[in-house]
């Protein structure tokens, strides 16, 4: 993908097109009957549908949904007026045509009355059904794919919409990205911040998870990886579908799937299954090196939640691909990341602490990137100075002294990055930095009891920044206002001192 690079931290460092403009969400605000009943008449007037009420003779009006959740940096990602609850995705990829084609079942709850309401989806729509009834539709824009069903959806209420798509997602491209990964013989979805909209219908931002059943339809001479447990698989002459679900919650760009030739190993370590697939398109050299990698990932999760808390999915395990080594990075996709090479333990560790920090506790905004990729990349150099290596701080303070004389290091806010930066240098390291400069701060005890409160109280939510220094803040009972400003906002390397967590 251009504008990619694979970083040491296992992850990538990408350009992005800068949008800024944000959509506002519509809010319907109380007001007395009589006010309610008298904008009602204006807006049936005007061809507005209303939702009838509990109480005789009153009404609430329907409107549309917002064409994004409200995030600035990606205006059009998720939708306004909908909560989605689980998704049943039925896709079929041919490789001949390089087609797929299916239909996502979305479960939501409408958070508002609606009029209409959209969803993400970069296919073209054949058709669409709200609780079985046909409903009217549009894309407007190429990512937004805007349905009106034949009768205004009450606040409250819970739907299936079904919407059937088919398509090339080869040359289709969204917020500067084209991300579909497929071969001759071999398809990967996966991405980071978008992945969804190439493969099926969502509201595609990490502030609305769900469940997943996902059934993916292939030759019958290759396997289909994908998030949690495998549900089953059926063959038809040529063909075979397989179905795999994901009962704990999940944010839509962690959704994935792979369809090809695997070499796929089971194994269950203190009860919880891996699941480990190597491509047989690797060369031969190199199947051998990364099948043993993956199968030290169990061990690897065993050991973040020894030090973390929990595991807090159904399932772990990795993929190795030639097609992420294409596009030159490795992603954490829920309970099975997927890796361009055999990875290494420092590459494994970074991908499988996500689960917990990104995965299990996700961000509401994606400003707050920083709590994902600085965590995971801190829990790296943790691993190294556990197993004997350079201790984490000395790394802080060499990394520190390193780039001492680097503005352009000390310049982004990691903060609030941009779109641009969000998957920047600076991000990782300093994040990771600040992170450090934390636990030297607060002692060990204190340190790790901030952490593992953070995924304990957070898990299957979400997090931001404001909140993770109002934890620490309660928990070490100090004030780390102006500690967190030096390292995530101040353009220049924070002073050598004990408050800034480097004496």
């Amino acid at each position: 993908m251009p504008g990619n690079r694979f970083t040491a931290a296992g992850c990538r460092v990408t350009s992005r097109r800068s949008v800024v403009r944000p959509y506002p969400r519509r809010v319907l605000s109380s007001s007395p009957a009589r006010i309610a009943a008298a904008t009602a008449v204006v807006l049936v007037a005007a061809g507005l549908p209303s939702v009838p009420g509990s109480a005789a003779g009153r009404g609430v009006v329907a409107a549309p949904g917002a064409a994004g959740i409200g995030d600035p940096y990606w205006p059009l990602d998720g939708n306004g007026g909908i909560d989605a609850l689980h998704y049943d995705v039925r896709d079929r990829y041919d490789f001949s045509t390089r087609t797929l084609s299916g239909t996502t079942t979305v479960r939501l709850r409408a958070t508002a009355a609606l009029s209409r309401f959209n969803l993400d989806l970069l296919l073209p729509v054949s058709s669409v059904l709200v609780d079985g009834v046909p409903a009217a539709y549009t894309k407007p824009d190429p990512h937004e794919l805007q349905i009106t069903p034949a009768a205004a959806v009450p606040r409250g209420r819970v739907v299936d919409v079904v919407v059937t798509y088919a398509g090339r997602p080869g040359p289709i491209g969204y917020a500067g990205e084209r991300n579909w990964l497929a071969g001759a013989g071999e398809v990967v979805a996966i991405n980071e911040p978008h992945m969804a909209p190439w493969w099926f219908a969502a509201n595609d931002h990490p502030l609305d998870k769900a469940t997943f059943d996902v059934r993916i339809t292939g030759p019958a001479t290759h396997q289909v990886i994908s998030n949690g447990l495998p549900a089953g698989r059926t063959v038809s002459g040529s063909l075979a579908t397989t179905h795999w679900r994901s009962t704990d919650p999940m944010t839509t760009y962690n959704a994935f799937f792979a369809l090809g030739r695997y070499q796929v190993e089971r194994t269950v370590q203190d009860r919880l299954p891996s699941f480990v697939a190597v491509s047989r398109d690797l060369d031969p050299s190199r199947r051998g090196p990364a099948l043993r990698a993956l199968r030290r990932s169990a061990e690897v999760t065993a050991w973040l939640a020894r030090r973390l808390g929990p595991y807090p999915f159904e399932s772990t395990g990795g993929v190795v691909s030639p097609l992420a080594a294409r596009a030159g990075f490795a992603l954490e996709n829920q309970t099975r990341p997927v890796y361009p090479v055999a990875p290494s333990r420092s590459l494994m560790v970074h991908e499988l602490a996500h689960q917990w920090f990104g995965n299990s506790v996700s961000l509401r905004r994606w400003r707050d990137i920083w709590l994902n990729e600085g965590l995971a990349t801190f829990m790296e150099h943790y691993d190294v100075e556990r197993r004997g290596g350079q201790s984490a701080q000395t790394w802080l303070r060499d990394e520190r002294g390193f780039n001492l004389g680097v503005p352009s290091f000390w310049r982004t806010p990691v903060s609030d990055p941009g779109p641009a930066e969000v998957f920047g240098n600076a991000v990782y390291v300093r994040g990771a930095m600040t992170i450090q400069a934390l636990r030297h701060r607060l002692g060990e005890r204190v340190f790790w009891k901030v952490v593992r409160t953070w995924v304990r109280t957070r898990r299957h939510g979400h997090g931001t920044t404001t909140g993770f220094v109002a934890l620490a803040e309660r928990i070490s009972g100090q004030r780390l206002g102006g500690f967190f400003r030096a390292w995530l906002e101040a353009p220049r390397a924070p002073s050598y001192t004990e408050g800034n967590g480097l004496r």
